[in-house]
């Protein structure tokens, strides 16, 4: 039994180890990084850096180049598994009328997918002015709180069936974390065909945002306008929004039809 307890605190011991080299690469993760620098930035000995190094490498989590170390393509590989396969392609399809969409105001503009009960970022162009905001491409934010997820969620019954499930994490002090007022900003989504987010992830910074309709007649991604607070106009973002969307929308539509035409020929 005593040997049980001690291989189990020894396997945790060598993922924590693994998990800090990993995380230790930090901006260097591409260019490269030598052993002597992972183990000062773990506080490891050099001897057991190396060690874990060789295990990560044998693994390909990560690869060696010269004297330097950086992280493998298996990690990216492992990264990419826990997204939805189709979140490429809705990018592609969808980075034209993103770039509609800055064009059109200059501001940051976001392109959003439902992951579970999280909205995850495939794409994000900044303003002229940078604004100040948790937001980047491949990161998460709970759907109740963002524009894009509230979007989504008006017409995604199943996804806000397990959004309501949970308890409803709050960001900020305008976060709307009760399933009533949640649930009537959704209705209220759909009647407008826009979405609002006043300050629910950071304060002073405000988001509108409109759904992406699938051939299915779900949405299947969201597009969105950051601004700070004192300059949202909806008389000029909420018109826009519902053009590009439309339009989004029809083009994502044809998708099927046209994959179909080509499986026929």
């Amino acid at each position: 039994m005593a040997g049980q307890l001690q291989a189990g605190r020894d396997d945790r011991a060598a993922v924590d180890k693994a998990m800090s080299v990993l995380v230790a690469f930090g901006a260097e993760a591409a260019t490269g990084i030598g052993v002597s620098e992972l183990a000062r930035r773990t506080s490891l000995p050099k001897s057991t850096t190396h060690r874990v190094l060789g295990t990560l490498e044998r693994n390909g989590a990560v690869e060696k180049v010269g004297q330097r170390y950086r992280l493998g393509a298996r990690l990216a590989e492992l990264g990419r598994s826990v997204y939805a396969p189709d979140h490429d392609r809705i990018r592609d399809l969808m980075i034209p009328f993103l770039a509609d969409l800055w064009e059109s105001t200059h501001e940051t503009v976001h392109l959003a997918a439902l992951h579970g009960t999280d909205v995850v970022y495939l794409s994000k162009v900044y303003g002229h002015r940078q604004l100040k905001m948790p937001t980047r491409t491949g990161g998460r934010l709970p759907a109740h709180v963002t524009a894009t997820g509230k979007a989504l969620l008006a017409h995604d019954p199943d996804a806000l069936e397990l959004t309501l499930a949970r308890r409803l994490q709050r960001l900020t002090t305008r976060t709307v974390a009760d399933a009533d007022s949640l649930l009537c900003q959704l209705a209220e989504v759909r009647q407008r065909g826009v979405a609002r987010e006043d300050q629910e992830v950071v304060p002073g910074l405000s988001c509108i945002g409109v759904p992406v309709f699938g051939a299915s007649g779900r949405p299947v991604a969201a597009l969105s306008i950051a601004v700070p607070t004192s300059r949202v106009d909806p008389q000029i973002f909420e018109p826009l929004l519902r053009q590009i969307g439309r339009a989004a929308s029809q083009r994502m539509c044809r998708q099927p039809q046209a994959r179909r035409s080509r499986d026929s020929a």
